[in-house]
């Protein structure tokens, strides 16, 4: 690893790299071509560990006087790194690795193709997007903040990522998480909460998976918060709430139809607006929500499990991350 210096008088990247996810070799291969074809100082190379998946590795790069910050690993490096780089008016560039990248996706950018991300770098524009800050609250009273760049969730959501299989989701990626949905979904009962938008008052409902986004598309391309923008300083909240099995068919249909195709276009938007039937997702969108369950529920950030939590307080923070991406 090289070591932390001052400032460097010419442009300087530094890449925060999880080793588990990610060919080192081929991104160093990668990343000392485009320094030395933009003329750049070498770059810092820092890895994640489990005591730092990368909030402190992104401190350290910015203190360092790095000038971009090159994230290389899976969902949970780019959420650590992100949180890191909170209002730094750094700009973050994604080597997308792992399973998801659901960052990178809603951000259409290049899947798989190393050189190709890392030349983003030096080639690409600026663009501030917002972050949601989550304030968890755990049975015994203690809270914790944590950043995040896609969604949070609880209920069936997060109960299948908590109970998803790691070597099985290594071997069919995303696909694990149909598994797991399969295994567990006859015993999830669903969640009484608590809740409050933009200061309303309290009101109560009963879910079964309810999502807070800060963009809306999930692997595979499925499409769940369809007005979801990433960078129009606001969070967008849907709640699933089928009570049988026909249910369940209504929600699928909702994701797939409705969102799938529908929402894609005039026409389609159109033909949802004329249809006054009861919907099987409801939706919502605001700055800040707060809600607070009868007994401790499962809680997910960014497709990571975070265990059970007694209560979540919820903001977005618009602008506060600037990402690299590649010229239209």
């Amino acid at each position: 690893m090289s070591s932390l210096g001052g400032a460097p008088d010419r442009a300087r990247a530094a890449v925060v790299v999880n080793p588990v996810k990610v060919d080192v070799d081929a991104l160093r291969a990668a990343v000392a071509d485009a320094e030395q074809e933009a003329g750049w100082a070498p770059s810092l190379w820092l890895e994640t560990s489990v005591d730092d998946p990368g909030q402190g590795r992104a401190r350290a790069a910015i203190a360092a006087g790095a000038t971009v910050v090159i994230a290389a690993g899976g969902d949970g490096t780019v959420r650590a790194v992100a949180e890191g780089m909170l209002e730094s008016g750094i700009p973050l560039v994604l080597v997308p690795a792992g399973t998801g990248n659901l960052l990178a996706r809603n951000l259409s950018l290049p899947m798989g193709r190393m050189a190709e991300s890392v030349s983003t770098a030096v080639t690409g524009v600026d663009h501030a997007i917002d972050v949601g800050l989550a304030e968890i609250t755990r049975a015994d009273g203690t809270t914790e903040t944590h950043a995040f760049v896609v969604m949070v969730g609880i209920g069936l959501d997060a109960r299948m990522i908590a109970a998803t299989n790691p070597e099985l989701k290594k071997r069919v990626g995303w696909l694990a998480y149909v598994e797991a949905t399969a295994r567990i979904v006859r015993d999830v009962d669903a969640v009484r909460v608590r809740y409050t938008l933009d200061g309303s008052p309290e009101r109560a409902t009963t879910v079964h998976t309810l999502l807070i986004g800060n963009c809306g598309t999930l692997p595979g391309g499925v499409l769940l918060l369809p007005e979801a923008e990433i960078d129009d300083g606001m969070l967008d909240v849907v709640a699933m709430r089928p009570r049988n099995l026909w249910g369940w068919m209504r929600v699928g249909y909702a994701v797939a139809w409705e969102n799938g195709v529908l929402q894609r276009s005039r026409l389609g938007r159109r033909i949802m607006a004329a249809d006054k039937r009861v919907r099987a997702l409801r939706y919502f969108q605001g700055r800040r929500m707060t809600l607070a369950f009868d007994r401790p529920e499962e809680f997910e950030i960014d497709g990571e499990a975070m265990g059970e939590v007694s209560a979540i307080a919820v903001r977005v923070a618009p602008a506060s991350l600037v990402v690299r991406v590649p010229r239209p």
